[in-house]
């Protein structure tokens, strides 16, 4: 089996973002390089797009629904395949990459509501930046779903 034999993993995307127009960015755990994303992950059977980037919002920064406001959502379900050097090692070899509806989320809360140490911790550190510093230090391969969020969020952010 080929990887375009494979499907995408649907997943959800969420751009917090602050009163300041600054991004969250968290520095993922599992990446010895440095990575720094935004929170994302996959959807769940039967599960509702809305629903999966709010749980999983919350899943990785403990920010709960009530702290954030929607405020846009692409259009498109955005794809990236997986480089060659991961294919057949994540989601269980099951994917060739995802397909995401991301989420505009404006963030009412104080800095002191984001607690990054969950059950299940995603990241190590985060910090509000601007989206070309986030730009800047995504892993390549997802670049250019980045650029599209940002592109279509440009007048929200």
């Amino acid at each position: 089996m080929s990887a375009s034999d494979l499907p995408y993993r649907p997943c959800a995307g969420v751009v917090l973002v602050n009163a300041d127009g600054h991004v969250f960015a968290g520095q993922r755990i599992d990446h010895a390089g440095g990575a720094w994303q935004m929170p994302q992950g996959g959807i769940d059977a039967g599960e509702d797009p809305r629903a999966a980037a709010l749980r999983e919002l919350e899943e990785e920064t403990g920010v709960p629904a009530e702290l954030v406001t929607v405020e846009a959502v692409t259009d498109d379900w955005i794809r990236y395949d997986l480089p060659d050097e991961l294919l057949g090692k994540v989601w269980g070899g099951k994917y060739r990459g995802q397909e995401q509806k991301w989420f505009l989320f404006r963030f009412k809360g104080r800095d002191d509501d984001i607690d990054i140490a969950t059950d299940h911790p995603e990241f190590s550190a985060w910090s509000w930046v601007q989206p070309d510093e986030l730009l800047e230090q995504i892993v390549p391969f997802k670049r250019d779903v980045y650029e599209a969020v940002f592109a279509a969020f440009r007048d929200n952010i």
